[in-house]
C-alpha cells in the first residue's frame, strides 16, 4: 500500500521528527539509499520554482528516474481531466507522484484510485507539507527545538497554504503562533497581533507575499503603502529580539513585504530554507518509497 504525504495532520509528532532527523542526516552528508529503480512523475498544474525543482534535485540525488510534466504541451489542452492525467502516469507504473494543483484537497479524488505514492506539492490554499517540514528543519537548526518559541506569520494569511499548514504543525509542537497583516487578509480562527508588536516579540518572523493571483480581479493594491504598513524594513528588523530570525517561503516580492536590503541580512534564513528544501524532500521521497 502506498505511503502518501498529503498533509501534516496525518503524521504524529514522532513521525515528523523522524523526517526532520532523516533530512538532517542527508544534509550532514550521511549515506543515501539506492533508489535507482524508482520512477517519479512531477505533475505541477500550478507555477513553481522552489518546490518543483528542489523535488527534482532531491530525486536526482537519490538516483531516481524523473518524468517532468508540462501542462501546456499535454492533453490537458485537449480537455483531458486532471484525474485522467494523473491516472495516466499511474498506469505507466511510476512509483511516486509529486503533485501541485490549485484545488484544495485535490488528492481526495485520487487516494484509493492510484497505486503510486502521492506527495502533495501544494493544494490551493490548503496545505503545503514539505514547505512546512523545511521550515521546521530551519527553525530546529537555529533553536534546537520548538517548545516555547514564538512565531509571527505576516501577510496574506487567507490565501496562504503555508500559513495554514505552519500554524497547525507549529502549535502542535508547542510554539506560540500569531498572525499579522491587513485585516482583510486575516482569518478569525487565528490569533492576531499588530505587526510592529509581533515583529518585536517573536523568535521567528515569517513573511508572506500578497498572492494577488488568488484575489478577485480588480482588487486594489498599493505596494508602496503595503510596505510602509506591513513590510519588514531595516527599521523593523532593528526592533527584533536578539537571536530572532527572518523566514519566507518565497517567491519574495522585494520592496513589498520585505525590504531589498533585508532579504539577505544576517538575520535572514530565506536561502537556508531553500537549501533545506531538497534534503527534506529527499526524506519525504524515501519515506514514500519504503512501502
Amino acid at each position: 500500500m502506498a505511503t502518501h504525504l498529503l498533509d501534516l495532520q496525518q503524521l504524529s509528532i514522532g513521525e515528523i521528527n523522524d523526517l526532520l532527523d532523516l533530512a538532517q542526516h542527508y544534509r550532514d552528508g550521511g549515506p543515501l539509499p539506492d533508489c535507482s529503480g524508482a520512477i517519479v512523475a512531477n505533475l505541477f498544474f500550478e507555477n513553481s520554482t522552489r518546490t518543483q525543482y528542489s523535488f527534482q534535485t532531491a530525486e536526482e540525488r537519490l538516483n531516481m528516474r524523473v518524468i517532468s510534466f508540462v501542462p501546456e504541451t499535454s492533453s490537458l489542452q485537449k480537455n483531458e481531466s486532471f484525474y485522467d492525467t494523473v491516472k495516466t502516469f499511474d498506469s505507466f507504473g511510476v512509483n511516486a507522484l509529486v503533485i501541485r494543483h490549485s484545488e484544495n484537497e485535490y488528492y481526495n479524488d485520487l487516494v484509493g484510485h492510484v497505486r503510486a505514492a502521492i506527495l502533495n506539492g501544494g493544494d490551493g490554499t490548503g496545505s503545503h507539507p514539505t514547505q512546512s517540514l523545511l521550515d521546521l528543519l530551519t527553525i530546529r537548526q537555529e533553536f534546537g527545538g520548538f517548545e516555547g518559541l514564538k512565531a509571527v506569520i505576516a501577510g496574506d494569511i487567507a490565501h496562504s497554504r503555508v500559513a495554514h499548514t505552519n500554524y497547525d504543525i507549529m502549535t502542535r509542537l508547542g510554539m506560540e503562533v500569531v498572525m499579522s497583516g491587513p485585516k482583510e487578509y486575516m482569518e478569525d480562527r487565528y490569533p492576531y497581533e499588530p505587526f510592529d508588536e509581533a515583529v518585536a516579540t517573536s523568535d521567528v518572523v515569517m513573511m508572506l507575499r500578497v498572492q494577488r493571483e488568488r484575489h478577485p480581479d480588480g482588487t486594489p493594491f498599493d505596494p508602496a503603502r503595503y510596505h510602509r504598513e506591513y513590510g519588514l524594513s531595516a527599521r523593523r528588523v532593528a526592533s527584533m529580539k536578539k537571536g530572532a530570525i527572518i523566514m519566507h517561503p518565497a517567491p519574495v516580492n522585494r520592496g513589498v513585504e520585505v525590504a531589498d536590503e533585508v532579504v539577505e541580512c544576517r538575520r535572514s534564513r530565506i536561502f537556508k530554507q531553500m537549501e533545506n528544501g531538497a534534503f527534506v524532500r529527499m526524506a519525504a521521497l524515501v519515506r514514500a518509497l519504503e512501502s
